[in-house]
């Protein structure tokens, strides 16, 4: 096997067929008879990393299970593949591409030289002209057209370009300054602008416009009307433009054709895929919200997991740990979804940030070679915020028929202290982690005085497993972990099942589509159409219900 990807099939892994027998075993027994056999076994099955504790002892593996999975990964090349990502090698192989995420955290005295260029370098030429930037916006000396600072900061973009910035902010709310709004614009869908802009003064606003290509359907349409809106507020002069927007983009000509000085076009590389960009010129409005300083810190904190994973154990490496009990549960189990449940309302849109970072990523069919696989990959993610999500959906967790592996997020200390408000909270991640795994036996329920044709709808078979990840406090440096750990558990199993998880063709084939409906929606004589039957027929009824109401 190469550095680039295991060779074989999965299945022929001989690891593989060990864990096969193996699971015949494991499978039968309980998380109950684990911890009653093995005395230390929530003090064992932990680890440490980065500031991140991870108690994975709520599994159900045994000791022989974390061998085998290591066997595997081993066989299947994970080191291999990793110390490729980390020297700068093209493993994007679809794209022939470099994956350097990691490279946008190495410290500025670090030097990393991918095809000719040191790229460390540059990435801190970046960072060093995205804090000139943020520090003038924030000190008041940048200024808008009308000589108002600036006081509103909206963020248009899409996937990467959304998804990454609107979680970082709101996770990091408690430290951003807060005289000034930030918002953010990615559906194309008109109302998701038209709310945003309704109580801003454009005077006072400055947009950000994230799109590598600056062609983009969703983010360039939102940022014609952003355009709009802002020269009907300004007096409808076009130099107004450069005081008020500034783009994420390597596509000059067509900032410039904005209107955009493109002094003001802060660029990334072609290596950085979209869900890996937080922590690039991307994070330009989390570094205006956070300020520069704070933007370092979390830099760091991604770093730190980066070293991590390059040099924990494998017994002690949380994003392997993390990455193979993942392995275990799809392709072995059957489990088909992973909950993620962050005890920590900063975190409210961290379910949603893992949704792209996993599904896009594994959300593949074939192999590296081009082969298709003959095993799961790529469970879908989900989540919510405790303790909302207990009265909500805890219920099928518990009590269900399918097997959801659940990741319990906590902190020690809350960024807002409020009575006992914190205790109780985390009083929950510890029950709700204690319940999925012991559940309520019928005994129990009985010894409660409870009748008997009641008993069995108050038993829970417990057995499921989960993890609870543990941190001081959610700041800076802690956010930057938590976000390269799962980045991290999501390039091991990639590895393993041997696919790109850096490619996304499956998101292009709806936008090609899309592009070729448009005129057909907007012609003003009845169109030709060469779709399905279906597709033509909404089409129609669709250009029909609009007919009605201009008519």
């Amino acid at each position: 096997m190469s550095g680039a990807a295991a060779g074989g099939s999965l299945r022929d892994a001989p690891a593989w067929g060990r864990l096969q027998a193996h699971f015949a075993e494991v499978r039968k027994r309980t998380l109950r008879e684990l911890f009653d056999a093995d005395s230390e076994r929530g003090e064992r099955l932990v680890a440490d990393g980065a500031g991140l504790f991870l108690d994975f002892s709520k599994n159900r593996i045994t000791d022989e299970t974390l061998l085998l999975l290591g066997e595997l990964a081993r066989e299947r090349g994970v080191e291999e593949r990793r110390e490729a990502m980390f020297r700068g090698e093209h493993i994007n192989v679809s794209e022939d591409r470099a994956v350097l995420h990691v490279a946008l955290r190495m410290p500025r005295e670090r030097s990393l030289i991918v095809d000719g260029t040191d790229v460390v370098k540059e990435v801190h030429g970046t960072l060093d002209r995205m804090a000139a930037f943020a520090e003038r916006v924030r000190g008041g000396e940048w200024r808008g057209h009308t000589g108002k600072a600036i006081r509103n900061v909206v963020n248009i973009g899409i996937g990467g370009s959304d998804l990454g910035p609107v979680m970082a902010y709101e996770a990091l709310r408690h430290y951003s300054r807060r005289e000034m709004t930030f918002r953010f614009v990615s559906n194309v869908d008109g109302t998701d602008f038209v709310e945003c802009t309704r109580d801003l003064d454009p005077q006072e606003t400055l947009f950000i416009i994230s799109s590598k290509t600056f062609t983009t359907l969703e983010t360039m349409t939102n940022a014609h009307s952003a355009r709009d809106w802002a020269l009907a507020g300004l007096g409808g002069e076009e130099e107004a433009v450069a005081k008020h927007f500034v783009a994420v983009s390597t596509n000059a000509e067509e900032v410039s054709k904005f209107g955009i000085d493109t002094d003001n076009m802060f660029g990334f590389w072609e290596w950085v895929g979209g869900r890996y960009s937080m922590d690039s010129a991307i994070g330009l409005s989390t570094m205006l919200a956070i300020g520069p300083a704070h933007f370092g810190e979390l830099l760091a904190g991604f770093h730190a997991m980066d070293e991590h994973f390059q040099e924990a154990d494998s017994g002690a490496n949380l994003p392997l740990i993390m990455g193979l009990l993942s392995v275990w549960y799809g392709d072995f189990f059957g489990a088909e979804t992973c909950g993620v449940f962050p005890y920590d309302q900063y975190l409210h849109r961290f379910p949603a940030y893992l949704q792209q970072l996993t599904m896009e990523s594994n959300g593949k069919h074939v192999t590296i070679a081009g082969e298709h696989v003959d095993y799961d990959t790529g469970a879908i993610f989900w989540g919510e915020p405790g303790t909302n999500g207990q009265h909500s959906f805890y219920q099928l967790i518990h009590q269900g028929t399918r097997l959801i592996p659940a990741d319990f997020i906590g902190f020690a200390h809350s960024l807002n202290e409020l009575g006992d408000h914190h205790d109780k909270l985390m009083s929950n991640v510890f029950a709700q982690g204690e319940a999925l795994a012991f559940g309520k036996t019928a005994e129990q329920v009985r010894e409660e005085g409870t009748p008997e044709a009641v008993v069995p709808h108050r038993v829970m078979e417990g057995n499921r497993p989960s993890n609870t990840i543990l941190a001081e406090r959610l700041d800076p440096r802690t956010l930057g972990a938590l976000v390269a750990l799962y980045e991290h558990s999501v390039f091991t199993q990639g590895a393993v099942w041997g696919i790109d998880s850096f490619d996304q063709w499956g998101v292009e084939l709806g936008k090609e589509l899309a592009k070729a409906i448009i005129p057909e929606l907007e012609s003003k004589q009845e169109p030709r159409l060469r779709h399905d039957s279906s597709t033509n027929a909404l089409i129609r009824r669709y250009r029909n219900m609009r007919s009605r109401t201009s008519s």
